[in-house]
Formats: C-alpha cells, structure tokens, sequence
C-alpha cells in the first residue's frame, strides 16, 4: 500500500480542485457562448417576421426542420417554412408585428437545447387592430459551430375569457 504526506495529499487535492475548476470554467464560457448565439438565432427570426420575409424567417431553420402551426398542421423543412411564411406575409399578417419574449433556454447536451419563447403579435384583420400570444418551444442544434431549429412548435396562449 502506498504512503502519502499530508503534504502530497493537500497538492493532489489542489490538483484535482483547479482541474476541475478549469473544466468548469471551460464549460460555463462554451455555455454563454452558445446561449449568446441561440438568443441571436431567435432575433434573426424576429426580424425575419417583422421584415414580412419568409426567406429570412426561415434561415435559421435547419434544413430539414420540423414545424408544428399553431393549428396542428405539420410542415416539414426550410423551403417549405420560408413558402408558408412567404404566403402569410402577403396576406393576414402583410402588416404584423412579432415580438420574441425568450422564457427558457436549456442545455440537453454541449450542441443541443430546448428554448421556450412567448411570442406577441399585433396584425390587422378587416381593418381592425388584433392581436395574440403563443408559447413556442424551439429544439435548437449545433453544427459546424453554428446553431439552427430543428423542431419548433407553436401552441396558441389563451387568455380567460376569449
């Protein structure tokens, strides 16, 4: 059996103690890193809304995304979301405004996170003022360092009442 000083044993202790600060700290810096970036990717597709753009709302889609309307209906991919959105810009929502409100940003894994944002929106509807909020919960991915939806899903919040 082997012998240590107490001496040894406070070193080995430190050791071990900064090594797993660092990995911490290493960690904790990839974490904000990354939030900061996500917090980006909802921005990006606010700004893609209010431009009344379905391209740029759609970009920060994964390629091949999973998008769930507030209705149900399910559209599968990039160019299908950017099409869908193209067709609402043009009509209902020509004039809207949406505004992200991020609620919860939650790491699964280093390149994986489940985001959940209140979304206000302001629009027209035969001439008057409406307006309505959804709950949105992104399941978002990194790859090649950057982040992207893979699955968004849209549920309708409603207030008593209406």
């Amino acid at each position: 059996m082997l012998k240590h000083s107490k001496f040894q044993v406070c070193i080995l202790s430190a050791v071990m103690m900064t090594a797993a600060l660092f990995g911490y700290s290493q960690t904790n810096k990839k974490s904000e890193k990354s939030e900061a970036a996500i917090r980006q990717v909802i921005r990006q597709v606010e700004a893609g809304w209010n431009a009344h753009d379905g391209k740029a709302f759609a970009a920060p889609f994964a390629e091949d995304a999973d998008y769930v309307i507030v209705n149900g209906m399910h559209v599968k991919g990039r160019e299908a979301i950017d099409k869908g959105h193209a067709a609402i810009f043009a009509s209902i929502y020509k004039d809207s405004k949406n505004t992200a409100s991020i609620k919860s940003i939650r790491f699964l894994r280093p390149d994986v996170a489940v985001v959940h944002n209140e979304w206000n929106l302001e629009f027209k509807l035969g001439g008057q003022k409406r307006s309505g909020r959804a709950m949105n919960t992104m399941l978002m991915t990194e790859n090649g360092g950057k982040w992207s939806i893979a699955a968004f899903h849209n549920t309708p919040i409603e207030t008593p009442g209406q």
